[in-house]
């Protein structure tokens, strides 16, 4: 498992069904997040954007590595390969 000491950032939008999907996939894996809804945020989206060099969302700062663009199949994937789920 992850020791990552940092919970894990996700930038959503409100009623984004792939926003929707990734915290559901963190929830149902027990996984704690902090979330950033970039539409009501300016700070949050400016940082989003640093963080991906994109707009869309969700996207994922998990201690500095970076997902951005994805569903659930891809964040299944890049938390296998951080070890954080089997």
């Amino acid at each position: 498992m992850s020791t990552t000491t940092v919970k894990p950032k996700l930038y959503i939008k409100q009623g984004c069904p792939w926003c929707m999907e990734a915290e559901d996939f963190l929830q149902d894996h027990g996984i704690a997040y902090d979330v950033l809804e970039v539409r009501s945020n300016r700070a949050a989206y400016d940082e989003m954007v640093a963080l991906s060099g994109q707009t869309k969302a969700p996207v994922m700062d998990w201690d500095g590595e970076v997902l951005a663009d994805f569903g659930a199949e891809e964040l299944g994937a890049f938390l296998k390969q951080r070890g954080v789920i089997k």
